[in-house]
């Protein structure tokens, strides 16, 4: 019989890892398969070559049993199996089932088994961009996808408290399989917008920016801070003698956890004076100014106006 290298049929190193032999198969056997190649008379012979060879390379047992053989034999030469090794030569099935070849009986014996031209669909990966809300509370969502006939729209629910890089994994929705073989799944990856309000701080946590007068951080006021419920939001009191750059924590304001419960929103103090001041305000700046011992230069460097 003639030696056949199983490594050199899926074009990988004797070294290949399990996974390195399985993503090898999947994509010769897709590019070979006979469905595929209905007016090429040599795709079925070739389709069964690699079937043949990752039985035994994805079969630890069988992989190890052949790598027993050596690495110094070449495909095509005459090869005659040690004493002990060769096995009795099944029949061809009934029904017109084929076996595989004389090498493969000679070496592992017993009934190969049909050569079998079902294959399950590949995974398919895809990105899902989402609002920072759509993230947060979850709920369906209608992804455009391209198809084998045009583009086609799924319906995906979207799981409250998804994150930057989460997976959702949609069963079926993934390559074709090929003859009696199911489809693969569709694996979106998650990615979050830019929000125009928010960033996403830590995992748990949200964060925004605060306008506020010199006189409400000075004297302290209740204000309106937007919320991821969305602008008007919700009262919250800012201390007097605020700074500019404090942060200020509302809790339970942040995102959903896929646990349970929420991180916090952070709300960091931006001060803004006004661009034209009236006359009147002018006056007041002006008897503040005459007024008030505050040096703000000693204050930043630690002293004490």
């Amino acid at each position: 019989m003639r030696f056949r290298n199983y490594y050199e049929v899926l074009g990988v190193p004797r070294t290949a890892s399990a996974d390195e032999i399985k993503k090898a198969y999947r994509k010769l056997a897709r590019k070979h398969h006979p469905d595929v190649n209905p007016t090429d008379k040599t795709a079925d012979g070739r389709f069964k070559e690699l079937n043949e060879a990752n039985a035994v390379l994805s079969d630890p047992e069988k992989r190890a049993r052949y790598d027993q053989l050596g690495a110094n034999w070449q495909a095509g030469t005459d090869f005659t199996p040690p004493p002990g090794w060769r096995a009795a030569r099944p029949d061809v099935r009934a029904g017109g089932e084929q076996r595989f070849s004389d090498f493969f009986e000679g070496i592992f014996g017993g009934r190969s088994g049909a050569t079998r031209f079902n294959m399950a669909g590949g995974d398919v990966e895809a990105e899902i961009g989402l609002s920072l809300e759509a993230a947060h509370g979850g709920g369906r969502h209608t992804l455009k996808q391209r198809g084998p006939d045009g583009p086609v729209e799924i319906e995906v629910t979207i799981p409250a408290g998804s994150r930057e890089g989460t997976i959702i994994r949609l069963a079926g929705q993934g390559e074709p399989g090929m003859g009696k073989g199911p489809a693969g799944d569709l694996l979106l990856h998650v990615r979050i917008e830019r929000h125009p309000v928010f960033r996403v701080v830590g995992t748990d946590d949200i964060e925004a920016d605060l306008p506020v007068a010199p006189w409400e951080a000075a004297l302290g006021a209740s204000v309106r801070v937007p919320t991821l419920l969305g602008p008007s939001g919700i009262e919250m009191k800012i201390p007097p003698g605020s700074q500019a750059g404090q942060r200020l924590r509302l809790r339970g304001e942040g995102l959903n956890r896929r646990g349970g419960g929420r991180g916090d929103e952070y709300l960091r103090l931006r001060i803004v004076n006004p661009p034209r001041l009236n006359e009147a305000e002018k006056e007041l700046y002006a008897r503040l100014a005459a007024a008030s011992r505050f040096d703000a230069r000693a204050a930043g460097k630690g002293g004490r106006g």
